[in-house]
């Protein structure tokens, strides 16, 4: 028999083995089933991390149906609106809102009302001391049946505030008797399920207040804004295996499953090692490669015969 003959073999068998190694192994587990390149582990100066994501797939979906990032800023979604989250404590579970419309020291105009929905995973902390300024004579805020404002001790939030200069803003003014301010008890305490609607209770406008700085007798220097306790148990050991892999945590498919989305976009069941990275880089490479070889060496077979 002719080496010539023997030599064709060989190549083909080359060719068969070349196109075989390319190929992606099944033990791989690699699923390029979906590409997700919108997660970002921050949103403007705040960090990002789990439960919360920068948008849908990311995050934990009970958190991905009410905060999202929008141009830079963490928003989250109530029936009232849209409200800026202003900083995230991880090591408390505890986050801070800002309304552009609530009253401060610093500037006070007619505000919106603020609800919080009771199958949210947010809470209000009990730290919130909210404020109703420019009440009704005939508020039921005043109601002594209802007894929805505190009298006590808080009730300094009221000449603090009515101390400023921005009352004016509400047609007040510097220093007015605190009769048309209420320091707001709600009837279901707080918690989930608050709300709070300024036109049912007949005020202009709101403050809360979450703390004092260091002079409580200043109130330029209180701290104003929403502070909310979140649900902190959706962690997991799934999710800390993929952070540790560099990966965010996120959720596809119809059923929200858990996914783990590398850098490079790619989603996989658990972790990043190896397998997103791999497959888009490296893997991709060593296949385009392979098939390259065969088609060279195929057509030098080709070309053989034909001489």
């Amino acid at each position: 028999m002719s080496p010539f003959f023997f030599i064709l073999w060989g190549l083909l068998f080359s060719i068969i083995a070349l196109l075989l190694s390319s190929a992606p192994s099944s033990s791989a587990r690699v699923y390029p089933s979906h590409i997700n390149v919108t997660c970002r582990d921050t949103c403007g100066a705040i960090p990002l991390k789990f439960p919360f994501g920068s948008g849908p797939g990311c995050g934990h979906p009970d958190f991905a149906r009410y905060v999202e990032c929008s141009a830079g800023v963490l928003q989250l979604s109530t029936a009232t609106g849209l409200y800026a989250i202003s900083s995230i404590d991880y090591s408390t579970s505890t986050l801070a809102l800002s309304d552009p419309l609530m009253s401060t020291c610093s500037a006070m105009q007619n505000s919106g009302s603020f609800s919080l929905g009771r199958d949210s995973p947010f809470s209000l902390m009990p730290d919130n001391v909210f404020v109703l300024l420019g009440c009704s004579t005939t508020s039921p805020v005043y109601d002594q049946n209802e007894d929805l404002c505190d009298n006590g001790s808080r009730s300094r939030a009221c000449r603090g505030l009515y101390s400023c200069k921005a009352v004016a803003g509400l047609g007040l003014r510097q220093n007015a008797p605190a009769s048309t301010c209420c320091v707001y008890e709600s009837p279901v305490g707080v918690g989930s399920g608050f709300r709070l609607d300024l036109p049912k209770l007949q005020c202009s406008s709101y403050s809360s207040i979450y703390g004092y700085g260091d002079d409580e007798g200043d109130p330029m220097k209180w701290k104003y804004g929403i502070a909310l306790r979140y649900n902190g148990s959706y962690d997991s050991d799934t999710c800390k295996d993929c952070e540790a892999s560099s990966g965010l945590c996120g959720y596809s498919g119809v059923k929200e499953s858990f996914s783990c989305i590398c850098r490079n976009g790619m989603n996989t069941s658990n972790n990043c090692l190896g397998r997103g990275y791999a497959w888009s880089g490296t893997m991709r490479i060593q296949v385009q490669t392979g098939r390259r070889l065969g088609v060279i060496l195929l057509m030098s077979i080709l070309l053989i015969l034909r001489i």
